[in-house]
């Protein structure tokens, strides 16, 4: 498919832009369907907030002191433990995973 450049209305600002042939190329290379409906400054001022607040509604991570049932260790999970299934410290989590996908042939 031949694309030619095209002048398109940010829906943030107002502002024109143009979406490059080169642009659109990689949108279809990709499977996108749909033209970008903000300009690049609104694009990359959205991206910022979003990385930049994903934590911010909710605050700090709570942390729950537990005792590793494999080493016995102290460790910190960011999950109240229910006393229904083992809780691990991390190395000792990361050893139970090994195990269990080398027995499955992986």
């Amino acid at each position: 498919m031949v694309y030619a450049d095209k002048t398109l209305t940010c829906k943030d600002c107002g502002a024109t832009f143009v979406f490059t042939q080169g642009e659109q190329e990689f949108y279809a290379s990709k499977g996108l369907m749909n033209e970008p409906s903000r300009c690049p400054d609104c694009r990359r001022a959205r991206r910022a907030a979003q990385n930049g607040s994903s934590y911010s509604n909710s605050g700090p991570r709570e942390m729950y002191e537990v005792t590793c049932d494999s080493c016995g260790r102290v460790a910190r999970v960011p999950f109240q433990p229910k006393g229904n299934r083992p809780v691990y410290c991390s190395d000792c989590y990361r050893q139970q995973r090994e195990s269990r996908s080398s027995g499955y042939g992986y």
